[in-house]
């Protein structure tokens, strides 16, 4: 018997959408601890705490937030922060072609605010969630799924900020070490799976460097070490793909 001839049960839109919540639930668990200490660090960097929330409902990337907010403390300005955000977040076009292409039953109106709630948590659920995709309603468990993680982030935020306030300073300055763990644990991932990525992360560190001995703000030099980079790695990936 061929099982893909098979016709699946036909789902209603609350069930579509409870399905969503409980896919989306493990990445509540990962989001609220990171988005409370990006609430803190924030905090510390001197916005308040309807600014640091309204960037986690306006951006909803959680590297790209950490990297802003080191940028603002850093006293950078609000050109370069756009193009350093802009840049790390780039992965994302790619992404919402992948998912949009596995969507191809559903509505273009609907695909479009769903592109907007893609991270890379999300982005990883929901195509773990293939079958949805071809619901009458899939795109209600989708919808479900990044609007769960999204509140859980933003509320998570808000949270942060206002503990800010409330935790001992000594505690506070300690979860600053966030920041470079988020972007280590970011890191070490890629160069499990491709070793050469090292040499691009330690080209982006050394141009970042150089140009700040010579006279570079902070912010220029980090846009201009990411995109050294990212321009390496067109060659160094594509040697090492040769190899294989």
């Amino acid at each position: 018997m061929n099982t893909e001839a098979v016709e699946m049960p036909r789902q209603s839109r609350l069930q579509l959408v409870r399905r969503g919540a409980a896919a989306g639930f493990p990445i509540v668990l990962g989001y609220i601890p990171v988005a409370l200490t990006y609430g803190v660090i924030a905090g510390q960097s001197g916005l308040t705490i309807a600014e640091l929330t309204l960037m986690s409902v306006l951006v909803f990337a959680g590297a790209a937030q950490f990297l802003a907010v080191s940028m603002v403390a850093a006293g950078t300005g609000a050109i370069e922060i756009i193009i350093a955000t802009f840049v790390l977040n780039f992965r994302h076009f790619v992404m919402s072609l992948s998912f949009m292409n596995r969507l191809r039953r559903i509505a273009l109106k609907a695909k479009i605010p769903l592109s907007l709630g893609l991270t890379d948590e999300t982005f990883t659920m929901s195509s773990l969630h293939k079958r949805e995709a071809k619901e009458e309603y899939g795109s209600w468990f989708y919808a479900s799924l990044m609007l769960t993680a999204y509140l859980s982030w933003v509320g998570g935020s808000f949270l942060g900020g206002l503990l800010g306030d409330i935790i001992p300073s000594r505690l506070s300055e300690s979860m600053g070490v966030a920041l470079y763990a988020m972007f280590i644990g970011l890191l070490i991932p890629s160069v499990k799976k491709h070793s050469r990525i090292a040499y691009i992360a330690v080209i982006a560190m050394a141009v970042n460097y150089v140009f700040q001995l010579w006279g570079i703000s902070q912010g220029w030099a980090i846009v201009i070490g990411t995109l050294a980079g990212g321009l390496c790695g067109i060659w160094i990936l594509e040697d090492e793909e040769e190899e294989v």
